[in-house]
């Protein structure tokens, strides 16, 4: 069985997205084509990157870098759910992406982002980095607005129809992350130190 890992990006107090991340993983566990887990970047202690061999060579040589390469091996597929901070993703996420590099390779990815404008240009920005780590990217995406989809820009009240589009998206990882399974092992690249 599959396993998807939904990665909460914010780590900021009172962040919206962690609403956001319970809705996502409330609906996915509903599913039977895979199983679902919430990483929340917050319970990572992920400075900024200190490696001193770039993460593509796949050398690292602190624990908490082993750590998570350990913790994103794990999974064939992810859901990023991301809020957008100024026309961007907010610096957690994307510093978790660049820690590692093979373990995020040959697996697949969807979105769902939340800001104003539905949090559009950080799920943008964000497919352009998955490339470079050959993650595949799906197109079907949730895009959750501040305007429409939170009370008072606070308190998560998805419109009905994004369950339909996460449902969507979810289809299409699903099936992505199936393609690519026989690509990358399941042994574990980072041994416990």
């Amino acid at each position: 069985m599959l396993k998807i890992a939904i990665i909460l990006g914010s780590t900021r107090p009172g962040r919206n997205g962690e609403a956001v991340a319970h809705w996502v993983l409330d609906l996915a566990q509903q599913r039977t084509d895979a199983t679902f887990e919430l990483v929340d970047l917050a319970d990572h202690h992920l400075p900024a990157i200190d490696e001193p061999v770039p993460p593509a060579r796949g050398v690292y040589t602190h624990e908490h870098t082993k750590s998570w390469a350990r913790t994103i091996a794990r999974y064939q597929g992810y859901v990023l759910v991301t809020p957008e901070y100024n026309h961007s993703a907010p610096g957690a996420l994307k510093n978790a992406l660049d820690r590692v590099h093979g373990e995020w390779a040959n697996k697949a990815a969807g979105f769902v982002s939340y800001g104003v404008d539905g949090g559009v240009r950080a799920v943008e920005q964000l497919r352009l980095t998955l490339s470079a780590l050959q993650i595949a990217h799906v197109t079907a995406q949730v895009s959750l607005s501040l305007w429409n989809d939170f009370a008072n820009f606070s308190e998560f009240t998805p419109a009905p129809h994004q369950q339909q589009a996460l449902t969507t998206m979810l289809d299409q990882l699903i099936s992505w992350s199936a393609a690519l399974a026989p690509l990358h092992t399941t042994a574990d690249p980072v041994p416990a130190t």
